[in-house]
C-alpha cells in the first residue's frame, strides 16, 4: 500500500474518533475535534499532491478518496446537527450533493469513463472544511466565530450546488457523445 492511500485511511480511521470526541462533553472538545477534523482534511490534500509528484495514482486511491471525503464531511455534518449547531437541511443538502456526484462519477466508471474532481469540486472541499471547522470551534468559544462560520456554510451551500450544475453537465455530455 503507498503512502497515498495509507493517508486516505487514516482520514477515514480518523472519523469515529471525530465523532466521539464532537458528541462527548469534555473540556476543550470543541478545540480537539477541530484539530482531528483539519487533521483528516489535510489528508486529502497531501494524498492527492502526493501521488501526482510521484507517479502514485492508482485505482483505489481514485474510488477511495472521494469516498473518504465524503464520509467525513458527512460526519462531521450529522455531530452538528445533532449538537443543534445546524439546521438538518443544510446537512442533507451538502451530503446529498455529495451522494449524487459519488453515483454520477460511478456510472460514468461502470461505462469506461473517469469523471476526474474538478477544481470548483475540490475548492467546495475546502470551503465546507473551513465552514465546518469554524462550527466545530464556534460551539465553544462563545460565537466569536458566528458570522464567519454562518457566512462559510453559506458559501459551502452555493459552492457545493454550482459544483454538482457541473458534475450533471458533464456527465451528461460524457453520455450524449457516447450515443452519437
Amino acid at each position: 500500500m503507498n503512502v497515498p492511500n495509507l493517508l486516505t485511511i487514516s482520514r477515514i480511521l480518523a472519523i469515529p474518533v471525530l465523532v466521539v470526541v464532537l458528541l462527548t462533553q469534555f473540556k476543550g472538545n470543541s478545540l480537539i475535534g477541530c484539530a482531528i477534523f483539519l487533521f483528516a482534511a489535510l489528508t486529502d490534500l497531501l494524498d492527492g499532491m502526493w501521488a501526482r509528484r510521484n507517479n502514485q495514482v492508482t485505482t483505489v486511491g481514485k474510488l477511495l478518496d472521494p469516498i473518504a471525503d465524503k464520509l467525513l464531511v458527512a460526519s462531521a455534518l450529522i455531530c452538528l446537527v445533532e449538537l443543534g449547531t445546524i439546521d438538518s437541511w443544510i446537512a442533507i443538502i451538502l451530503i446529498g450533493r455529495g451522494i449524487a456526484v459519488t453515483g454520477l462519477r460511478a456510472i460514468a466508471s461502470s461505462k469506461g469513463f473517469y469523471i476526474q474532481a474538478s477544481r470548483l469540486g475540490k475548492i467546495k472541499m475546502w470551503v465546507e472544511a473551513i465552514a465546518i471547522s469554524l462550527l466545530i470551534l464556534e460551539r465553544n468559544i462563545l460565537g466569536q466565530f458566528y458570522i464567519l462560520a454562518q457566512i462559510g456554510l453559506g458559501l459551502a451551500i452555493g459552492v457545493s450546488l454550482i459544483s454538482a450544475a457541473e458534475y450533471f453537465v458533464k456527465f451528461r455530455f460524457i453520455f450524449a457523445s457516447k450515443d452519437s
